[in-house]
């Protein structure tokens, strides 16, 4: 009997595409897949997501047991996140403290997180967002135990600064570092 050894990566997933290999959807079918960026083994899957327009850390397996560890215990996620308009220390702590957010229609309160004002980006991919004649914007670092459909995103708006680019820089141990856009890097 052969035993296979499951497989693990981790990829920086670009803006525009889905965190999954498969669609099944007919409204999708021009949407770009992960498997357009690799060739990945078979039966692999991502652990947790990143929507269409988020980018970033995104680790993939085929172990089962290690994405629902991943994803069910707390661990933290870090992102960095520009958005419009200039951030305070009022709405650092207002982010840290939680922030009542919807999510499936119903209210939902965030724990307690992580915030911080990002000074240095450089280590963030260049990307063009907007023009400048469109007003400040400017980064903050958001560290979160929990993941919530479009939690980030919602969280930024309720507080006055919609995100305009989000980027996953952490999972837990596992960094983003200096990989680029599409670049896949087995781990261990």
């Amino acid at each position: 009997m052969v035993v296979e050894k499951h497989k693990y990566y981790k990829i920086y997933k670009p803006y525009g595409y889905l965190s999954q290999f498969v669609n099944h959807q007919n409204k999708r079918r021009s949407k770009k897949l992960l498997g357009e960026l690799y060739d990945f083994p078979e039966n692999i899957m991502a652990v947790g997501r990143l929507d269409e327009k988020s980018e970033g850390l995104l680790l993939l397996t085929t172990d089962g047991k290690f994405s629902h560890h991943i994803t069910s215990s707390g661990i933290e996620k870090e992102y960095h996140v520009m958005v419009d308009g200039l951030i305070t220390e009022e709405h650092i702590e207002q982010l840290q403290s939680g922030i009542k957010i919807s999510i499936n229609g119903q209210p939902y309160n965030t724990k307690p997180c992580k915030a911080k004002i990002l000074k240095d980006t450089s280590h963030i991919f260049n990307r063009f967002v907007r023009d400048e004649k469109h007003g400040p914007t400017s980064w903050i670092s958001i560290t979160l135990t929990e993941g919530k459909f479009r939690q980030v995103r919602k969280m930024t708006a309720k507080i006055g600064l919609p995100t305009l680019r989000l980027v996953r820089v952490r999972i837990g141990n596992y960094e983003l570092d200096a990989m680029k856009p599409s670049e896949v890097i087995e781990i261990t």
